[in-house]
């Protein structure tokens, strides 16, 4: 084997010190990282070295990401942190929407504004020389006596632009709501004092045993039961932090006790349909996302909507959409398969379900027009058409359910359809 000089080193090297610092930033942005893991990167650095900031990366990314919804945040933080030339700018950018307490016109990238805030609350930027040592920011006062409260402003903020202190504080709001739905009168009757209807069976029994006269006359009213509720979520790349922060609303939702929905049922699609209904009934939310995390692997991929909901109304539709279910569908709509297929298979879903309604969280958007073939494919089919993007949202949505004449922005967009196609 032949022998290599050894390589010079600098006397005080500093690779491994901001390794541990990445690490700390990646550990404030929500990573799960024990000092193990640390330990494990620096070895598996020096163990396979580096020629290229991609090698760095990978090595890195394979030490520090266990999920697939931790690989934009571990993206983002890496490009931050090891020598962008525009650190500090990229960082302040991704925090002006929290000071402003408004969206921007250009909003930051998924998982941008967890980054800045991890790298911006004390775990520091790679070590300089001190020739390059930044001066210390400037302090801003500001006056913020006539901006609305922070909660309020939390209601109203986009999820995707969320830090990961206001995701935890917008999961403990999302555990108090509600999702209010009015029972269904049934067909079937009941025994009621109050009734409004005759009895006349039970009256005539009654009567025979009395030798034919009828004393009283026995009432009844049609049965009240509650509806299901079929949750259909999208967690493609694009749906992602919309679909976590939903579904913990739906779990909620599931695990309320009292009157309401008789079951909810939930599934994912990205490129393929999975049912996590039974995940949705573990009383702990962690626990519960994590496990249906698990069982779904296309967290963060592609979109194949035509298909997913082709396989839901052929395995699933006549299990759970009995009895005048409701579906909730959560997707951008942004699909690249067969529109034909998607508009067909809409028109099935449609038809199976009591009501269907869509969240979509483009319509967050001022400027938002139905120019993708699939949501051209999906409007018509759908009773309601709502945005699905943050607090306020949903509590939009929790009054659509209680009047069935809602349409949301769906005739708008129509309108808009027929205006083009003319």
């Amino acid at each position: 084997m032949p022998e290599y000089p050894p390589l010079p080193l600098p006397e005080n090297p500093r690779l491994a010190q901001n390794i541990t610092h990445f690490a700390r930033a990646l550990r404030r942005a929500g990573l799960p990282i024990s000092p193990g893991r640390v330990s494990e990167a620096v070895a598996a650095v020096a163990a396979a070295g580096f020629t290229s900031r991609q090698d760095f990366y990978w090595t890195l990314h394979a030490c520090f990401v266990s999920k697939p919804e931790h690989r934009t945040v571990f993206a983002q933080i890496f490009r931050l942190y090891w020598r962008d030339p525009r650190f500090l700018e990229h960082m302040m950018a991704a925090m002006l929407p929290a000071i402003r307490g408004t969206q921007e016109e250009k909003p930051a990238k998924p998982a941008q504004k967890r980054a800045a805030e991890a790298l911006l609350d004390g775990a520091g930027a790679p070590d300089l020389p001190d020739t390059e040592q930044p001066e210390p920011p400037a302090q801003l006062d500001l006056n913020a006596e006539l901006t609305m409260s922070s909660e309020e402003r939390l209601r109203q903020l986009d999820f995707e632009q969320m830090s990961t202190a206001e995701i935890a504080d917008a999961k403990r709001m999302l555990a108090k709501m509600q999702l209010p739905i009015r029972p269904i009168r049934s067909r079937r009757l009941v025994l009621s004092g109050q009734g409004r209807r005759i009895n006349w069976r039970r009256t005539m029994q009654a009567a025979a045993r009395k030798g034919g006269e009828i004393t009283t006359l026995a009432r009844a009213d049609q049965r009240l039961r509650w509806p299901n509720l079929v949750v259909i979520c999208d967690i493609s790349g694009s749906m992602s932090q919309y679909s976590r922060l939903i579904l913990h609303f739906l779990h909620a939702v599931a695990n309320r006790k009292g009157p309401g929905w008789a079951r909810v049922h939930g599934f994912t699609f990205g490129t393929r349909l999975t049912n996590i209904t039974r995940h949705l009934a573990e009383r702990d939310v962690d626990a519960a996302l994590a496990a249906a995390g698990a069982e779904a692997q296309d967290w963060e991929g592609g979109t194949r909507i035509g298909a997913c909901l082709h396989d839901f109304n052929r395995d699933w539709s006549r299990r759970v959409m009995g009895q005048g279910a409701v579906v909730l569908l959560i997707t951008d709509g942004l699909d690249r398969d067969d529109p034909d297929q998607l508009s067909a298979e809409m028109q099935r879903l449609h038809l199976s379900s009591r009501r269907l309604i869509w969240l979509n969280p483009l319509l967050r958007f001022d400027g938002f027009a139905p120019k993708a073939r699939g949501i051209q494919a999906m409007l018509p089919h759908v009773d309601s058409f709502r945005a699905g993007h943050s607090i306020a949202a949903l509590d939009d949505l929790a009054a659509a359910l209680s009047d069935e004449g809602d349409t949301g922005e769906k005739q708008r967009l129509l309108s808009m359809l027929a205006a083009d196609a003319d």
